[in-house]
Parts: structure tokens; C-alpha cells; sequence
């Protein structure tokens, strides 16, 4: 995975495309902290690249809200179905 800052993308924009056509991907940087990401696509991809990056971003928001839950207090999945097992067996 390559980097470029901002400036790059504004000042070297060939050896930016250059850099995205040899790695595949890159981060984007603004003052030194990653802002962005770029992928390189074609017609016949992008579709599913599309669809790929939108299911990562809604598993990276359901784990920081089962983690966010989890640190209030609320019950992990082990108890949860520990909870339901022991209630199978009082049946």
C-alpha cells in the first residue's frame, strides 16, 4: 500500500497515478495523518469495488457499536448464549 499527501495529488498528480497503478491502493494524507483512501477500479470492477468498500465500512461501524455496548455494560454474545443455554436446560 503506497502513501501521498494532499500536496501530491495536487503537484505530481502523474506520479500519483503512477503510484496507484503500481500499488493498487493508496492513503491519502493531510498533515501527515491519513484522510483518504484511493483504489484503482477499471469499467469492470468498479461496481464491486464499490459494494466492497460500502459492506467493510458497515462491519467496521457494527463492531465499534457492539464494542461500544459491550464497554457500557451491556452483554457480550458468550453470555448472551451462555443466558439461552441455561434457559434450555431449566425447560
Amino acid at each position: 500500500m503506497g502513501y501521498c499527501s494532499v500536496r501530491d495529488l495536487r503537484n505530481a498528480k502523474k506520479e500519483v497515478w503512477d503510484n496507484l497503478e503500481k500499488e493498487g491502493e493508496l492513503i491519502v494524507l493531510n498533515n501527515g495523518k491519513p484522510r483518504a483512501l484511493i483504489f484503482d477500479v477499471n469499467n469492470e470492477n468498479i461496481d464491486m469495488m464499490i459494494k466492497a468498500v460500502r459492506q467493510a465500512k458497515a462491519m467496521i461501524s457494527f463492531n465499534q457499536m457492539r464494542e461500544k455496548a459491550q464497554n457500557s455494560g451491556f452483554m457480550s454474545d458468550e453470555e448472551i448464549n451462555a443466558e439461552i443455554n441455561e434457559a434450555r436446560k431449566a425447560m
